[in-house]
């Protein structure tokens, strides 16, 4: 396996008296994880250290990603429950595995994943939070979220008393030159837009520069909450991503319903001058 460049990072930030994110870079291993506490004093910073440590030890075993993650669930609330931290503790979680050419990201809650190609910023993963539902069912606009009073109500969340079982959303990727992917907590994104964030990766400095520079960004903008992130590299041998001369054509049912009625005019038009001039 070709070990990827990285940079990681995390901060207290400017309000809170204890930085309850966790994360872990394992190279080796092709997996990162960014894990975002919750539960008050000594709740928050042990489920999070509890879910990535378990998730971390169970790849090693060749657990997969998603079955981990959603194992950990179970085992914070028995780690709970043995005395290890205060009843109700949970966590967020974004990680990401990568094999070769390949990577999957796996999440619960509201970390996030980005892909940075280089040219645009697209978030990988979906908040699993109550805000996210009024944006998937059309009552609030994406541009809403950050804003909303209820931006930190999660629907799912590691070590959550009332789930017995999380459901882990995963994407998968395949690894193209020039490529990062970001993994984050929410203070970084309540703070910063995704234009902030595309600002600082097209920057040509290193990948722990490019993460130190959003970290002090974020700071800069309020620092409200714990912010941690990692970016990971493309290899340089990675597959040069196909231009859009190699993709195939998009299929009519595919294209936006006002384009495709201006090509159904279009086509119609040009029947009509075919035969004006066959006559």
């Amino acid at each position: 396996m070709n070990l990827l460049n990285y940079g990681a990072g995390s901060n207290i930030g400017n309000i809170r008296s204890l930085n309850e994110d966790f994360f872990s870079t394992e190279p080796e291993l092709g997996l990162w994880i960014v894990a975002d506490g919750m539960g008050g004093h000594q709740g928050g910073e042990t489920a999070s250290a509890i879910a990535v440590d378990f998730i971390v030890n169970h790849v090693k075993k060749g657990e997969p990603l998603s079955t981990s993650i959603a194992s950990a669930h179970h085992f914070i609330k028995e780690e709970s429950e043995r005395g290890r931290g205060p009843d109700g503790m949970g966590t967020t979680v974004v990680a990401l595995r990568t094999m070769d050419s390949h990577n999957e990201i796996a999440w619960v809650g509201d970390c996030r994943a980005y892909l940075w190609d280089g040219v645009y910023l697209t978030q990988l993963t979906k908040d699993h939070s109550y805000v996210q539902h009024l944006v998937d069912t059309g009552v609030l606009s994406a541009n809403e979220m950050n804003h909303h009073p209820y931006q930190d109500i999660l629907i799912q969340a590691l070590g959550a008393k009332d789930i017995h079982d999380v459901s882990v959303d995963t994407v998968s990727h395949e690894w193209h030159q020039h490529e990062q992917i970001l993994l984050c907590s929410d203070g970084l994104t309540k703070e910063l837009k995704s234009d902030d964030i595309a600002d600082v990766l097209s920057l040509p400095i290193t990948e722990q520069e490019k993460v130190d520079s959003l970290i002090h960004m974020a700071l800069q903008k309020g620092g409200k909450d714990n912010i941690t992130a990692i970016l990971i590299s493309a290899h340089n041998t990675a597959p040069v991503k196909p231009t859009e001369q190699d993709t195939e054509p998009m299929h009519a049912d595919n294209i936006h319903p006002q384009k495709k009625r201006f090509a159904e005019q279009l086509f119609s038009w040009l029947k009509k001058i075919s035969r004006f001039i066959k006559k």
